[in-house]
């Protein structure tokens, strides 16, 4: 389990990763609870970082983590935001997923979302599980893999 000394040096490591690759950037916030660390970074170019549909961002995340592995050898995960890129990507999957919904519920015709990787169909499924109008399922291939929204028989 990370602590504050921990915390303390993987800060030291993201920011000294963003001025060895010349991004000005700084830890707007860091929230440690459990063995999940959440950074958000702050920085004037994001779409350079976060990539197309967040790849950029997710790869930047695991290069991240095995560099901070090399100093800190304890297991945690580490939960990395751009300009709260995630954040946003969050809300609006949710408001997506609480819309068409909506839609099924009053049509009765199964709506069927783009593919999507498997942490923003989660978002989805679990948004839509306490609703008794409507269910989802998962069908598909990754990375082609999608979540049909459907109206409960």
């Amino acid at each position: 389990m990370l602590d504050q000394k921990d915390l303390q040096i993987i800060k030291g490591i993201v920011e000294e990763f963003f001025k060895k690759i010349e991004l000005e950037a700084f830890i707007e916030n860091s929230i440690l609870k459990e063995d999940t660390l959440s950074l958000n970074v702050k920085v004037k170019e994001p779409k350079l970082l976060i990539g197309e549909k967040g790849e950029a961002l997710s790869d930047l995340q695991h290069l991240l983590k095995a560099i901070i592995k090399k100093r800190i050898k304890k297991d945690f995960y580490l939960d990395l935001d751009i300009n709260s890129y995630k954040e946003r990507k969050v809300e609006y999957l949710k408001s997506l997923a609480k819309g068409l919904a909506d839609e099924v519920s009053l049509t009765k015709k199964e709506k069927i979302l783009p593919a999507m990787p498997a942490y923003e169909r989660r978002i989805i499924h679990l948004e839509l599980a306490s609703r008794k109008d409507v269910t989802t399922q998962s069908t598909g291939k990754e990375p082609e893999r999608k979540v049909i929204i459907k109206p409960y028989p």
